[in-house]
């Protein structure tokens, strides 16, 4: 029987350095309400005041920017300005690493959550996800992350429903929302009707 010879490949010394020097990381965060309204605007602005402290709390941290899309659903990426802007500087190295809250506020459409991680990955930028205690540079096997995205995609499918079904009742009990402010002459009268 031929024996089988190990060869023992040495740590590369200059790549250690390296990882070494750049304990500075370009930290960003992304945060998304999907509507305007009150609750959800207060929300939004604790996500980015959570978030400004975070990466300040951090010493080997630099704020690299605090990326938020207000009152935009989260389904698709082609409307999310600021997500786009976030990419597109990651793609000019001019950021190390991304922190979301949830897989949700990240992307509720499970294919591009993960065309995105993917290419962020092979840029050499984690993404930390934090309710899910998800960082991509840990992980192995995106298994895990495509599950969660599947469920975040399949939340919004059953909301959006929902709303259009509440909706459609209202209407039928003669119930509807009249836009006050796009109608010249109509303000809402004392017993709430136009």
């Amino acid at each position: 029987m031929k024996s089988k010879v190990v060869r023992e490949i040495p740590a590369n010394p200059f790549l250690r350095d390296a990882r070494k020097l750049k304990k500075n990381l370009r930290v960003a965060a992304y945060c998304r309400v999907s509507t305007e309204e009150e609750e959800q605007q207060s929300s939004f602005e604790i996500q980015v005041e959570y978030y400004t402290n975070k990466i300040a709390s951090h010493d080997n941290w630099t704020l690299a920017g605090i990326f938020a899309d207000d009152g935009i659903s989260g389904v698709h990426v082609k409307n999310r300005t600021q997500f786009l802007e976030m990419i597109e500087l990651c793609k000019k190295k001019k950021i190390d690493l991304i922190l979301t809250k949830s897989i949700s506020r990240f992307a509720r459409n499970t294919l591009e959550c993960i065309q995105y991680v993917r290419m962020l990955k092979a840029l050499g930028i984690p993404v930390i996800f934090e309710k899910e205690g998800i960082n991509t540079a840990d992980m192995t096997s995106e298994m895990l992350l495509t599950c969660l995205s599947s469920f975040a995609q399949a939340e919004s499918e059953s909301i959006s429903l929902n709303v259009a079904r509440g909706k459609r009742m209202g209407y039928k009990q003669g119930k509807f929302s009249f836009r006050y402010t796009n109608f010249l002459g109509y303000r809402k009268g004392a017993d709430g009707q136009p």
